[in-house]
């Protein structure tokens, strides 16, 4: 499939421009608000974003310093985290919402200058320049996601979501994998309406597997931000249902996602 990387990077800079419209609005007191993800308060969700934004561009810009940074990682263990959430949490808001800012324009000013044809270093394994975009657009996305559900402030979903719907669509093998399980052989036709009416369609036209519903629920459930049982995606035959139960686009140790009943469904 052929890509557009400029486009891509185009779009991860507006992603990252869209989150701070919200987060440019925050009292201090929205930043402590808890978020759906336990133990994480606004202020750890930008902080995250920040910290691996960072780390993008230092996998691009000098991946063998990268390379230090991910033996650390690797080392720490739940240490590594905390020692960036703890590096946050000792921020002011105006201080945290500084480092994210620099962060965010560093990185995409950094993709700006590849091809789209490097291979790049990551905390799991290496990915073209294209996927390594894709993937700090999405977390971008479903960290600001977490923001938006908790804050009186909203960040309606674009076309943009498209690189999230076909992520989480390539990352299908990846959620079995990361559990130590195989997917089944069947396929999986997948069939989304995009937050501005188009349609979008990924998979086998004579699957008998099929996910159909908006991309926004589509995107929620491959993230881990929502449960199936709160969306209105309809899900038919066995492989596509369990597929949706363990869904997971980004990188990592398979996520605990959420529970069912947290969010009311969305129109």
């Amino acid at each position: 499939m052929s890509i557009d990387f400029a486009a891509l990077v185009a779009d991860l800079a507006a992603e990252q421009d869209d989150l701070d419209r919200v987060l440019a609005q925050l009292a201090p007191e929205h930043w402590e608000l808890p978020t759906h993800a336990p133990g994480w308060a606004v202020r750890d969700q930008v902080a995250h974003l920040a910290f691996f934004d960072d780390q993008a561009r230092l996998a691009i810009e000098d991946p063998a310093a990268f390379e230090a940074v991910r033996e650390a990682a690797n080392a720490g263990g739940p240490a590594f985290e905390q020692e960036y959430l703890a590096r946050g949490r000792a921020m002011t808001p105006t201080g945290l919402y500084q480092w994210w800012r620099e962060s965010s324009r560093r990185l995409t000013e950094a993709a700006g200058r590849l091809t789209g044809n490097e291979r790049l270093p990551w905390f799991g394994p290496s990915m073209g320049a294209a996927s390594f975009v894709t993937a700090r657009l999405m977390e971008t996305w479903s960290h600001g996601l977490d923001v938006v559900d908790v804050v009186p402030f909203e960040r309606p979903d674009t076309e943009r979501l498209r690189h999230v719907a076909e992520l989480g669509v390539r990352t299908r093998a990846y959620s079995y994998a990361v559990r130590g399980r195989t997917p089944p052989e069947a396929p999986v036709r997948v069939e989304l309406v995009s937050p501005g009416g188009a349609r979008w369609a990924f998979g086998p036209a004579e699957a008998t597997d099929v996910i159909r519903g908006s991309a926004t629920d589509f995107c929620r459930v491959v993230t881990q931000r929502r449960h199936l049982a709160d969306t209105d995606l309809e899900v038919s035959g066995p492989a596509a249902l369990e597929w949706m139960e363990i869904a997971q686009a980004f990188a990592g140790p398979p996520g605990p996602g959420r529970k069912p009943g947290e969010f009311r469904k969305e129109g």
